[in-house]
């Protein structure tokens, strides 16, 4: 094991995309690098995986989620610096919140339109 300063053995156990109060410019900027190229990665394999045949037909709507929620992460880690460090607990807590607004709107629209069309709608006739 080799010896290492202090302040290099902190940046190592940093989370990715997490900023302190010590980066330069570089470490900001290659941050920021990193993730797009990540995002640029996910984003060619998603197209990729829908126009060759790289996976089996019926798996090819589990793979692109896999892919979506893998960028996702990518954009919440490295753009938006959501860690699990400490001080992030406010960011964690409205991204959990905005995530709940946007599930009660969609399965609530989802739920009065399904109740809408069944209400509404009259017995169909028969040829």
């Amino acid at each position: 094991m080799s010896e290492r300063p202090d302040e290099e053995m902190a940046r190592d156990e940093t989370a990715p995309g997490e900023q302190t109060e010590k980066d330069s410019i570089v470490g900001g900027v290659r941050s920021y690098v990193v993730g797009l190229i990540a995002a640029a990665i996910l984003t060619a394999a998603s197209f990729a995986l829908v126009q060759f045949d790289i996976v089996w037909g019926p798996a090819v709507p589990a793979a692109l989620v896999a892919l979506a929620i893998g960028q996702m992460g990518v954009h919440l880690v490295f753009f938006l610096h959501i860690t699990t460090g400490p001080d992030n607990s406010n960011n964690v807590l409205a991204l959990l919140f905005g995530v709940l607004i946007v599930a009660l709107v969609l399965l609530g629209s989802i739920w009065i339109m399904g109740h809408l069309n069944h209400n509404l709608m009259g017995p169909m006739a028969t040829p």
